[in-house]
């Protein structure tokens, strides 16, 4: 009964419509914001920030000497077989026998990382 009286109280067509010019105009809004987040991004220079943050990782890659280009191309045993090659592997902190060997070997991996 209450179910009847409120559909006979509601205009179907009416309510689509609505719907549907509500759905026209939130896609107007969309379209409307995205050509404003363009014309702020112009405006502010937003489009070459992503170019530099790039350029700040690649200049800092290359002064730890990492080449990110050869090492996306290697597996990670290639990667790791290249560090003992150049005698540049992590080692563990803390490791070997008592502190003035930790020390040496602090100052040594310091020393190659300068390199």
């Amino acid at each position: 009964m209450l179910l009847g009286s409120m559909n006979r109280q509601m205009n179907l067509p009416a309510l689509q419509r609505i719907a549907m010019e509500f759905e026209r105009e939130n896609d107007v809004m969309d379209q409307r914001q995205e050509l404003m987040d363009e014309a702020i991004d112009e405006a502010t220079g937003m489009e070459g920030e992503e170019e530099e943050g790039e350029d700040i990782v690649k200049e800092v890659l290359d002064e730890i000497g990492v080449d990110l280009n050869q090492a996306l191309g290697e597996t990670p045993t290639d990667i790791q077989k290249t560090a003992v090659a150049e005698n540049r592997v992590a080692q563990p902190v803390g490791a070997g026998g008592g502190p003035t060997t930790s020390d040496d070997d602090l100052q040594a991996r310091l020393d190659s990382l300068r390199r």
